[in-house]
């Protein structure tokens, strides 16, 4: 395997958007494996609902049948706020290639990524869809018309947002912590 497509993020809760995208990067020309990637704690957040463990834990649950994809716990074991290209120099040492798998709500921000002059030059951005913001000719794009936001099913969470391997012990997490609105 020489190229992999990097999926990360918070995932906090993993819900069916993320398979998604999963399956829709599968299905990149020259992508022979996807790497999903929680984060510890995103960089430009300052806390996380789901411990890292327990977020790791269901994404390899929700993934295990598949076999072109890899739930990494690269940037939970470090237990800090890991820049992207850290993850993507990371990556290189093992692969040729990697595509670089952002929301399209994440483009406005991008510029302010760590290294970011450095990082567009090691990958391929790929976008995925979000809430009709238009993504720019210079990006490859996934097209996922299901709109999904881990905050707002953090407030009201719902089974058929998540998948069905462990929605229930993700809904029973969120709930017991009190943080939806019901």
């Amino acid at each position: 395997m020489e190229t992999i497509a990097l999926f990360g993020g918070s995932f906090d809760p993993p819900h069916i958007a993320h398979e998604i995208i999963v399956k829709e990067a599968l299905k990149l020309e020259d992508v022979d494996k996807v790497v999903v990637m929680p984060t510890f704690l995103n960089p430009f957040k300052s806390t996380v609902y789901a411990p890292t463990k327990l977020r790791l834990k269901w994404l390899r649950a929700i993934f295990s049948s598949q076999i072109n994809v890899e739930v990494s716990s690269f940037e939970v074991d470090l237990a800090y706020k890991v820049p992207t290209i850290q993850s993507v120099k990371y990556l290189l040492k093992r692969y040729k290639k990697v595509y670089l798998i952002i929301g399209a709500d994440n483009l406005q921000t991008l510029p302010k990524w760590e290294k970011y002059e450095e990082l567009k030059n090691l990958v391929t951005f790929v976008v995925a869809t979000r809430n009709k913001l238009k993504i720019p000719d210079s990006f490859l794009q996934l097209n996922v018309k299901e709109l999904i936001s881990s905050t707002q099913l953090r407030e009201n969470i719902e089974s058929s947002k998540l998948s069905k391997i462990c929605s229930n012990e993700i809904i029973k997490f969120y709930k017991e912590k009190n943080w939806t609105k019901e």
